[in-house]
């Protein structure tokens, strides 16, 4: 159980500047997927922005997994790499106002995202 726990890589983005709620949308996407075809449904996604914060993210595991792996071939035909977690919670929020009539303010929120990634390899079946 140890070893397993070696295996696995991490990469994190803070601070982004989408929801939460739109950011999971794409990370439902990708979670449990080999890392490749992720970065394959990414490049096709509708959502550009987020594809592309996403695919930032994607690289860096796979990077942070070589500088751990010691230039560990990552096309290695026995292993797959996989996105094992990936989660997406609420950074800090911006909080604007926005002039209405008669003098008032209504709030305006600004919201960013924190994404955490994990990579692990698992036997070809």
């Amino acid at each position: 159980m140890k070893q397993e726990e070696t295996n696995i890589v991490s990469a994190s983005l803070n601070g982004i500047r989408n929801s939460p709620r739109k950011m999971r949308l794409i990370a439902n996407l990708i979670k449990n997927k080999e890392i490749y075809l992720a970065l394959d449904l990414l490049t096709y996604s509708k959502k550009r922005k987020i594809s592309l914060i996403f695919k930032k993210l994607l690289f860096s595991l796979l990077s942070n997994w070589k500088i751990k792996h010691n230039q560990y071939d990552v096309e290695n035909r026995e292993f797959l790499l996989y996105i094992k977690e990936i989660r997406v919670n609420q950074g800090k929020t911006l909080k604007r106002l926005r002039p209405i009539p008669q003098g008032r303010g209504h709030r305006i929120r600004k919201r960013s995202s924190n994404i955490i990634a994990f990579l692990d390899k698992k036997r070809k079946t």
